[in-house]
């Protein structure tokens, strides 16, 4: 349990703090406005905290903290500092879907409109979120036949370049023709401007220039004019009638809808602009931490607008509830955007009937979020407290590494390190060994390489500074496993024996048969129960050890296989290698060809060929 930094040492001031674990890994982050108060009240009885803060305090042994001027950047650097090391306790983002978002390339020579998901790049404006990559391609489709821009890719825009011919698009007027110069660029910086201010929802001033032209043209007797302004008309109403309009007065708002349960809470974002609703956005959030409802509203806002809005931070931003501290987040807004951004709580008329129809959706959310993961979320729970229990381990094993030797017949040895943390496979702590030392058939051997390899690097990265640490290795499981029986457990226990680590890390064995657990210094296994959580998990990591570790042999033995036979050959380089297995049917079949089947094929030069059939037959 962390302790109580001395008196007088915290300051009376605005700051981030951080508390870390016995690993100097920072498992939570919180902002003040005095952290000489807030962090008072982390040291007091655990019985009159939170339970999750508790179990916080109990986990921390360090406490930090960083002083800055005001609260308002308190508030940028406990953002900042969450997104950097996504502390176990803060809450978090667990739906990381990509939205897609109509985007304009603004800094291309000939921009052009497109569907666009992932990271935002320079020189791009974009509108959106919207739920469903489908919709705005209809909406697209629609709008082409208004503003005729390019659609197409660079490569193809310099391809119909270079051919002086435009493609299908242009002849259906979907394309004004750019790349066969078929309109001037200031006619087309124009298209480009209309589009842009009608994404932005200045609908009408377009609508009224479409109507005056139609009417000029059929004034002019130029009717063909006329019918295709009229179908370009159409289009564009099509296209506003899908933008629904939500508040008469044509206001920019964003506005916040939220239902929640104990453990998340799922959060459904609309953008309005001008009245009509440009885009929505919904994630899930997972309630590690214990917030009221102000709270967690104040962290949403952080993480909606610390990145630059697509669609940029409007006026008005409306809530279901008042964040704890509203002043502090309208001082946020209000630094981002440039100008004054007001925060409310919206009692009566439209705007009362929106925020209803985006925490209906809210709500929708959350029960097919929970439809979905309830009894995933459940069941993780249930197999960490059932194999604490079963294994009698100190502390629920949130980090388990099991380990697994693939060989045949004794080549190709290799080890597999695969991860669980919160019984969910985490890829990227994932390890592969190539076993160097062992000779021959020997498992317990293998083993034991692997784990001295692993549990040795782990004791170099303890002992370093944590500033310097590079991760690989720098945190031990909570629970060790090893594939296979008494044996395997026995290298296992010999290992962290040799190494210090038998008080720090716990450690068992999978048998073959997936009921029995051994553990050090008991004769009998442990059976879970055939039907029980924890036995599906270590059926789950179990199985995962063995894919991975097959994988790695399957590559290896691969390699080893192409490389002995036809690599190193003079003349035979990959082109004529390809083509000779292919032809032949593999590198086996090239090893039972004979000298006269190489020499018949014609693009195969007879000493090359002749090189191939005394590699492969060892003359």
């Amino acid at each position: 349990m962390v302790e109580r930094p001395p008196a007088g040492t915290i300051p009376d001031a605005p700051g981030s703090y951080q508390f870390k674990d016995a690993h100097g890994r920072v498992i939570y982050v919180g902002k003040a406005k005095s952290l000489r108060q807030r962090l008072s009240n982390y040291f007091q009885n655990p019985r009159n905290m939170p339970p999750r803060t508790a179990q916080m305090v109990a986990t921390a042994e360090t406490v930090e903290w960083i002083q800055v001027r005001n609260d308002v950047e308190a508030f940028m650097l406990e953002y900042s500092l969450i997104k950097q090391h996504r502390p176990r306790f803060n809450i978090r983002l667990v739906d990381d879907k990509s939205y897609p978002f109509l985007a304009v390339t603004v800094g291309d020579e000939w921009p052009r409109p497109m569907v666009m998901r992932g990271k935002r790049r320079k020189g791009v404006r974009y509108f959106g979120p919207y739920a469903h990559a489908y919709a705005i391609r209809d909406t697209l489709d629609l709008l082409l036949r208004t503003f005729p821009l390019r659609s197409c890719s660079d490569n193809k825009l310099e391809r119909h370049r270079k051919l002086g011919k435009p493609c299908l698009l242009f002849h259906i007027e979907k394309c004004s023709g750019p790349c066969v110069g078929e309109v001037e660029r200031e006619h087309y910086d124009r298209l480009v401007e209309d589009l842009l201010r009608f994404l932005e929802g200045d609908t009408d001033e377009i609508v009224r220039r479409l109507e005056g032209e139609m009417a000029t043209a059929a004034s002019d007797l130029e009717f063909e004019r006329a019918a295709r302004i009229r179908d370009r008309l159409t289009a564009v109403r099509k296209a506003i009638e899908r933008q629904q309009m939500v508040v008469e007065k044509g206001e920019d708002l964003d506005v916040i809808g939220i239902a929640e349960d104990e453990l998340e809470a799922a959060v459904q974002v609309f953008f309005v602009r001008r009245g009509r609703v440009l885009g929505r956005k919904g994630f899930v959030v997972d309630k590690v931490e214990d917030l009221a409802e102000g709270e967690l509203i104040g962290r949403i806002l952080g993480e909606l607008y610390q990145e630059p809005a697509p669609l940029g931070i409007p006026r008005t931003v409306l809530v279901p509830e008042d964040p704890d501290d509203i002043a502090l987040y309208e001082d946020f807004l209000e630094a981002q955007r440039g100008t004054r951004v007001s925060i409310r709580v919206p009692q009566r008329g439209d705007k009362r009937k929106l925020a209803e129809t985006v925490t209906r959706n809210a709500s929708e959310e959350l029960v097919r979020h929970r439809l979905k993961r309830a009894s995933d979320h459940n069941s993780r729970s249930r197999a960490l407290n059932e194999l604490q229990e079963a294994l009698d381990l100190p502390t629920s094993p949130l980090r388990i590494e099991c380990y697994d030797m693939s060989h045949l017949q004794g080549t190709d040895y290799v080890g597999s390190m695969v991860v669980l943390e919160d019984a969910l496979p985490k890829k990227s702590e994932y390890r592969r060994f190539k076993i160097k030392t062992v000779a021959g058939n020997d498992d317990f051997a293998a083993m034991e390489e692997v784990l001295t390899r692993r549990l040795s690097a782990y004791k170099v990265e303890r002992d370093k500074p944590v500033s310097e640490r590079e991760g690989r290795f720098s945190y031990p499981p909570q629970l060790l496993l090893v594939d296979g029986g008494k044996g395997q457990l026995s290298v296992a226990t010999r290992v962290l024996d040799e190494l210090d680590l038998a008080d720090e890390i716990p450690v068992a064995s999978l048998a073959k048969r997936f009921e029995e657990v051994y553990l050090p210094g008991q004769a009998d296994p442990v059976r879970l129960p055939r039907q029980s959580d924890a036995l599906y998990l270590l059926q789950r990591i179990r199985d995962e050890s063995h894919r991975f570790a097959i994988t790695y042999h399957r590559q290896l033995r691969d390699k080893r296989m192409t490389r002995s036979v036809l690599d190193d050959i003079p003349g035979l380089g990959e082109t004529r290698k390809k083509r000779l297995t292919k032809e032949l049917g593999g590198v086996r079949a090239v090893q039972a060809a004979s000298l006269e089947d190489l020499k018949s094929l014609s693009w195969l030069p007879d000493k090359v060929a002749e090189a191939v059939h005394a590699k492969t037959h060892g003359t």
